[in-house]
């Protein structure tokens, strides 16, 4: 079995460890709106969101120098 392989499985069996164990539901509000849902889907989706705006914040040129 090659390295690749053995990684992947073992990020699966993590990733599926985490689900199992962060089930609990959590109550998340902001602004008016107030909504349920598990703790194993929300920290994924905040990740996301984290990346996308890091993704979109940098600009071309950004990190060039300026005279």
């Amino acid at each position: 079995m090659s390295f690749k392989k053995i990684f992947i499985y073992l990020i699966v069996g993590i990733a599926a460890l985490f689900i199992v164990q962060n089930m609990s539901m959590v109550e998340i509000r902001f602004f008016f709106w107030s909504f349920a849902l598990p703790l194993a889907i929300f920290l994924p989706v905040m990740l996301l969101v984290g990346f996308l705006i890091g993704w979109l914040w940098h600009t071309p040129g950004h990190n060039e120098k300026k005279p």
